[in-house]
């Protein structure tokens, strides 16, 4: 059979949740296989993250990966195109670490683009009703990061799709009306992704593009 891993991340810079792993949690409740669908929650950790992304992936042997991790700001889902090898950290991890101007993985190549077909997915996250955008940047941290050091994993292993998605944070960490979407709406827009992942063979030819 078919499985899926997704991802979310775990509590930091002083939050009691996570926007991602809220999301996943939901998604798992709702989704009904096949294909199956496993889900495992990351530390927000440069060194933890990857290791236990590593093992995860070790242990279910995926056919389609997605990382999902929280944007604060971010009023839409964010189906991240391209993963750089840099951390430039601007707050600590929970561990304490805060690399500046450091490769994810010394020695690496510069960048790796998603497997996902990412306009095919945000199409049907927008059909869903969920505002979506291709997004051109992950940051520099934690989540690019793990983004990065996912598609460097799989790069020798063509056969299995990953990307990685950011979610919204929920209306219950912002103030005052900040960007923000509730769980229910994230939950739906990695269903329509991931149903998007898992049956397109070959991606729209449409701009998505952004001039700044």
């Amino acid at each position: 059979m078919t499985r899926v891993l997704v991802t979310g991340f775990g509590p930091f810079d002083g939050q009691t949740v996570n926007a991602s792993w809220l999301a996943v949690q939901e998604l798992a409740s709702r989704w009904a296989a096949p294909p199956e669908l496993v889900v495992r929650e990351l530390p927000v950790s440069f060194r933890g993250a990857r290791q236990q992304l590593r093992v995860a992936i070790a242990e279910v042997v995926p056919d389609l990966v997605v990382c999902v991790g929280e944007a604060g700001g971010r009023a839409a889902v964010g189906v991240e195109r391209v993963a750089v090898n840099v951390i430039d950290a601007r707050i600590a991890d929970v561990d304490g670490s805060a690399p500046v101007d450091v490769p994810v993985i010394a020695g690496a190549p510069a960048a790796f683009f998603s497997t996902l077909p990412v306009k095919a997915c945000a199409a049907a996250v927008r059909d869903a009703g969920v505002p979506v955008e291709v997004s051109n940047t992950a940051g520099l941290y934690v989540c690019n990061a793990t983004f990065y050091a996912l598609q460097h994993l799989l790069s020798s292993r063509p056969e299995v799709r990953s990307g990685f998605v950011h979610v919204p944070r929920t209306p219950a960490q912002v103030e005052d009306g900040g960007a923000s979407m509730e769980v229910g709406d994230a939950a739906s827009a990695l269903h329509a992704l991931l149903r998007a992942a898992l049956s397109t063979t070959t991606d729209l030819r449409e701009s998505a593009g952004t001039l700044a």
